[in-house]
């Protein structure tokens, strides 16, 4: 599963959707977490309401079913929304590593409904049922 986490200093999840300079996209698999790749933002980073600069931003997101950011505005949770990536706001920053870290034990343990949804449409784990 790719997650996706909005960055200025590539180790901590502090930034604004908009604004972010780096898009960091890992890879979590069961065992293991590795950095993808990263998507590097340098212009129109300011708040101006230019919806434009979050077509690039929306689509490194292709094939990731999380987003962790600081903020996002509404129009930019809808779009996110709309590519089938959920996205997830932290109170304060927050280290990549140990947001990984967190998945990983979720998706090994018994994920909320949320998670099991995001498993289930990315085709990564099937709901164990009990049969009748």
């Amino acid at each position: 599963m790719k997650i996706a986490f909005a960055t200025q200093d590539m180790e901590t999840v502090d930034a604004h959707f908009g604004w972010a300079k780096n898009i960091a996209i890992y890879d979590l698999e069961p065992d293991s977490f590795n950095l993808s790749h990263v998507a590097s933002f340098e212009s129109n980073l300011a708040e101006d309401g230019n919806e434009d600069k979050l077509v690039p931003k929306i689509d490194a997101l292709k094939g990731c079913a999380i987003l962790y950011v600081a903020a996002i505005g509404g129009s930019g949770a809808a779009r996110v929304v709309a590519q089938k990536v959920h996205p997830i706001k932290v109170e304060k920053p927050e280290k990549i590593t140990d947001l990984l870290e967190k998945l990983r034990l979720l998706i090994n343990g018994t994920p909320p409904p949320w998670m099991r949804k995001i498993l289930r449409d990315k085709g990564e784990k099937q709901a164990d049922f009990l049969e009748d």
